[in-house]
């Protein structure tokens, strides 16, 4: 009698993907500036730790909050006790409010049309058992981050259908790429439910374009199908820019109350804009009434838990911190992620110009021995262990081009972020070095046996000119 399930014994998790191989390595010899300074250094976990002080310094001078207090008073009990799933009123408010105040304040959302869940990752699943019937298909345009394998279909039974973007034009999207990617899924016969894309962009740390999020609107209205945009990176927009939201291009087209809109949904999280994955707050926010009411009874197998919510409504309910910790947040991630660019170009690499998230999309192409992906992996290897960095290889984001790789920037010092450029850098000049040295024992070569031959040839040549005299 078999013992276990289908889904327990199959490697559809995705677990065996060198995204996730590469952190296995790190945590079998993680470094440490003092236990172990040869260790891997970890640059595959998009985490956020530039700004703890500020929220230490919050709980601080609020430890009612942290303390489950309410004006001196303990309310340990109330929120200890059974909390329906729809979560508290409070927190939902504030988190709307936090979500407004990202965007300048240009949209606005209902705390009604909030459902909360147990991080993106969970959210993002919940969705697609709202949406998808199993083997139906959602269009992701690549590179895209690794877990969605995992988050979108493993459990659910959906399928991932790839819209192919390329270097040519900084992997934006185009019309003639999403029509590829449905006539493809057409072809394979899956059912096409809707697309989703992070914006900001993982792996590649930019923001989509007005064009872009346009586009993707008129396609999903075209083929009635769904939009799901994950704006879990919304917070760490630096320089200039502004993020734009899909719900600022739904107002833009006065969509706000249409059919249409009801078919765009917003995933949120507080793991990369406020740094605290560990806390599981993810959230969808839907125009759907059916897809809110389902959506919000599934969320009961991934509860937020109610001193996790009192405590963040509490902080996020305090307008002159979150304003000082965005502004704050996205100078600090700039100055990070000039620092990753600058000892990347001292290294003799490149990346993507981008101005959001926490990596870089790396260019490495040049350090690959053949154009292909089997070389893309023996660098990889090469990197994890020999120089000790973790770091993403384009082709677990299924990227269509070898030699790209996503680096993180912001879960280390600088202190340990200028040591692991410092080790890049010497790998490359090794390598360099070890390929001039092919490149000139190779010339040598060359160069010997053309002389061998020209000297075979003239004392064959003129062997046949002088008279036997025998």
């Amino acid at each position: 009698m078999k013992q276990l399930s289908t889904k327990v014994t199959s490697n559809a998790h995705g677990q065996d993907s060198s995204y996730f191989l590469g952190w296995e390595e790190y945590e079998k010899n993680p470094y440490d500036e003092i236990k172990n300074p040869n260790g891997i250094i970890q640059m595959g976990l998009a985490e956020n730790q530039l700004c703890f002080d500020l929220i230490e310094t919050w709980l601080a001078k609020n430890p009612d909050a942290a303390g489950l207090k309410k004006d001196g008073q303990s309310i340990f009990k109330e929120l200890a006790l059974f909390q329906d799933y729809h979560g508290l009123p409070e927190f939902k408010k504030a988190l709307a409010e936090f979500m407004e105040e990202i965007r300048g304040n240009r949209v606005t959302f209902d705390p009604r049309k909030i459902v909360l869940a147990a991080g993106s990752t969970s959210a993002n699943e919940t969705l697609m058992f709202c949406l998808a019937e199993p083997g139906d298909a959602f269009l992701l345009p690549t590179p895209y981050y690794p877990g969605f394998d995992r988050d979108l279909k493993w459990r659910t039974g959906a399928e991932i259908v790839p819209i192919h973007c390329s270097s040519s034009n900084g992997f934006q999207i185009t019309e003639s790429a999403l029509q590829q990617a449905y006539q493809q899924a057409q072809k394979l016969d899956l059912n096409v439910k809707g697309i989703l894309v992070t914006n900001p962009s993982n792996p590649l740390g930019t923001m989509l374009t007005r064009r872009e999020l346009n586009l993707l609107v008129d396609f999903i209205t075209s083929k009635n199908i769904h939009l799901i945009s994950d704006e879990i990176y919304s917070g760490t927009v630096f320089g200039f820019e502004q993020f734009v939201s899909v719900m600022d291009v739904l107002k833009d087209k006065k969509l706000e109350d249409s059919e249409v809109s009801k078919r765009v949904h917003v995933v949120y999280s507080l793991s990369k804009d406020l740094g605290l994955p560990g806390f599981r707050v993810g959230a969808i926010y839907s125009n759907d009434e059916m897809v809110v009411s389902a959506a919000t009874k599934m969320s009961s197998f991934g509860l937020v838990s109610s001193q996790t919510q009192y405590l963040l409504s509490a902080l996020l309910s305090d307008k002159k911190f979150t304003g000082t910790y965005l502004n704050e947040n996205k100078k600090r991630l700039k100055i990070r992620q000039r620092q990753l660019v600058s000892g990347l170009e001292a290294a003799g690499v490149t990346c993507l110009k981008s101005n959001a998230g926490l990596f870089c999309w790396v260019d490495m192409r040049h350090l690959l021995d053949t154009n292909t992906f089997e070389a893309e992996l023996e660098l990889w290897k090469k990197i994890v262990y020999e120089v000790k960095l973790n770091i993403s290889p384009g082709s677990s984001c299924h990227c269509t081009e070898p030699g790209w790789f996503r680096v993180c920037f912001a879960n280390m010092s600088e202190e340990t972020l200028d040591l692991a450029m410092k080790r890049l850098k010497e790998y490359v000049e090794s390598t360099d070095s070890n390929r001039l040295i092919s490149k000139s024992s190779h010339e040598r070569i060359k160069s010997l046996r053309k002389r061998t031959v020209s000297n075979w040839v003239f004392r064959v040549s003129w062997t046949d000119r002088v008279p036997d005299e025998r």
